[in-house]
């Protein structure tokens, strides 16, 4: 059985064809879940140690079904929310499904996360259920959240408790389902509510992955953001099955390769940094090789075409490169069927209307360095708003275009090429920084007056979390200092948003109001290291 809707061609037909269909009743539980067949194979599972477990779509919805009553069973009610700070296991994923039946809201934070960065997205969401493991614990502040329930000491049993069946909650397309937490260039990370029908739009896994029915499909985001979530969720609404890798740690390609060549994955998402990092493994085609793999897709940051060519070399498959934020993702991408512009993020979705406009939201001309924009409310992806934040709703999706602050040109075939953000948002390794809550945990550090974020370029990286440190009085810069800052910054902020080079100054440049120039530092570190990257 096939649950396409359409067929790959020539982009005029694709766009010609595109039709969004939302039903005013949607819940994700039920098409991501429930209307597979129970004996049908969701997920082949393998730990850092080898361990493999495969698991059907029945068991999901068991597990999803026993989670939902547990949550029934603790008052929980639809628009509640239900955080997970979980590693990648089948029963995270059940949690997730059964949040999205019982009616109430899933905020998935990562276990990256410094304390500080998991604390204010606890309190700030007002999260009324937190589920961790024992490994976690005790990183949940007690009084932060109504319940905590770890899934390692007791959930587990009180789920087996549970009965196996439960009423999926009659939601509206339009109800809220998923919060993501997404940093700016001020303040500390907002959240971003998404309705159910927001997977709709996640139609990549048909225009870019060409996903088929019952095939393997990888994606080796972590499931904390939409580029971690929507790859696990957007592939089982078409029958695919989930191949999924629980690292122990940090990246390590030649371990993901191996992985990925072992079990003949056969459609494939990750992101630019891992793509980097594979070319540093001598003979990966002959030594990792992926006879089964058809498609790979990329997104989260720039994607370099030597890389492309790289890959291409070992694995004779074009990376296919596509763009998006939180807010609306994606609404750029590469497709099968059409050519691919190495270095390009190539066309604009089908269904997706995207304009380079300038500060007047007027269309720059071809060629030109505008910003990305997107007809506002044109597609089911459209955000209900900030969380909590009217004023800031109101001000980002409430005219006639959401502003990505990401410029780019369009060339005369309507392809559109990357040129920098219009802002300090600092984007490493697929990581959206915001400089200011770097810049606020550095001056929590006793030895430091003030402290400038930015991007500073980095071959494997394309760019890191640079600090520029102003000392205290009575403080002098050391090697060991900047170590310790390091170490403070990651263990109260996030293990992938700290500043990985430090540089003591006297100074910082300023406006004439007082603020930080962050864009002189930033012009100065890429003309330092010689980057042609724009800034």
């Amino acid at each position: 059985m096939s649950f396409r809707k359409y067929q790959l061609g020539s982009y005029e037909e694709m766009r010609a064809a595109h039709r969004w269909e939302v039903p005013e009743r949607y819940n994700i539980a039920q098409d991501v879940c429930d209307k597979h067949d129970r004996d049908r194979l969701a997920m082949v599972w393998e730990d850092w140690e080898g361990r493999e477990r495969r698991v059907t779509f029945g068991e999901l919805q068991d597990l999803s079904c026993r989670f939902a009553n547990v949550l029934r069973a603790n008052g929980v009610e639809r628009g509640d929310r239900v955080a997970t700070l979980l590693p990648s296991l089948p029963e995270t994923a059940a949690i997730f499904i059964g949040t999205y039946r019982s009616g109430a809201i899933l905020l998935s934070l990562s276990v990256l996360y410094g304390d500080d960065g998991i604390q204010h997205r606890l309190s700030d969401s007002q999260a009324r259920v937190v589920v961790t493991d024992a490994a976690n614990r005790d990183r949940i502040p007690e009084g932060l959240a109504e319940l905590v329930l770890v899934l390692d000491d007791g959930l587990l049993e009180a789920m087996d408790d549970a009965p196996a069946e439960f009423e999926t909650v009659d939601t509206l397309a339009d109800d809220p389902a998923q919060l993501y937490y997404s940093s700016g260039t001020t303040g500390k990370a907002k959240g971003i509510l998404h309705a159910h029908r927001y997977l709709l739009a996640h139609e990549e896994f048909e225009f870019c992955h060409d996903v088929r029915d019952g095939e393997l499909f990888h994606g080796s985001g972590e499931w904390a953001w939409a580029a971690g979530i929507a790859p696990l969720l957007g592939p089982w609404r078409y029958g695919a099955v989930a191949l999924v890798q629980a690292r122990r740690g940090g990246y390590d390609p030649e371990e993901h390769l191996a992985f990925l060549s072992k079990h003949g994955v056969e459609n494939m998402f990750t992101t630019p940094t891992a793509l980097r990092a594979m070319t540093g493994v001598e003979a990966a085609g002959e030594r990792y090789p992926l006879a089964k793999l058809r498609i790979t897709c990329s997104a989260g940051e720039p994607l370099n075409p030597e890389v492309i060519r790289w890959f291409r070399d070992q694995y004779g498959i074009t990376v296919l490169d596509f763009y998006g934020l939180t807010e609306s993702y994606p609404l750029c991408a590469n497709y099968p069927t059409v050519e691919v512009r190495e270095g390009s993020m190539g066309l604009p979705m089908p269904g997706w209307e995207v304009a380079i406009l300038d500060e007047d939201e007027r269309p720059v001309a071809q060629g030109e360095r505008g910003e990305i924009c997107l007809r506002a409310r044109s597609n089911p992806h459209y955000p209900i708003g900030y969380w909590n934040r009217p004023e800031d709703t109101e001000e980002v999706f409430g005219g006639d275009w959401f502003h990505t602050k990401d410029a780019a040109s369009m060339d005369e075939d309507g392809y559109v090429w990357y040129a920098g953000r219009a802002d300090d948002v600092i984007i490493s390794a697929g990581y959206r920084i915001g400089p200011f809550e770097v810049e606020s945990a550095c001056v929590e550090h006793p030895a430091v007056r003030e402290a400038a974020a930015v991007a500073s370029p980095d071959q494997r990286r394309g760019d890191i979390v640079k600090a520029f440190i102003v000392l205290a009085s009575g403080h002098s810069a050391s090697d060991d200092l900047a170590a310790d800052i390091k170490r403070f910054v990651r263990e109260r902020h996030s293990a992938y948003a700290y500043p990985r080079e430090i540089e003591f100054v006297d100074d910082l440049p300023k406006t004439l109001t007082g603020k930080i120039r962050r864009v002189e530092l930033r012009e100065q570190e890429r003309e330092r290291k010689g980057s042609s990257t724009p800034a």
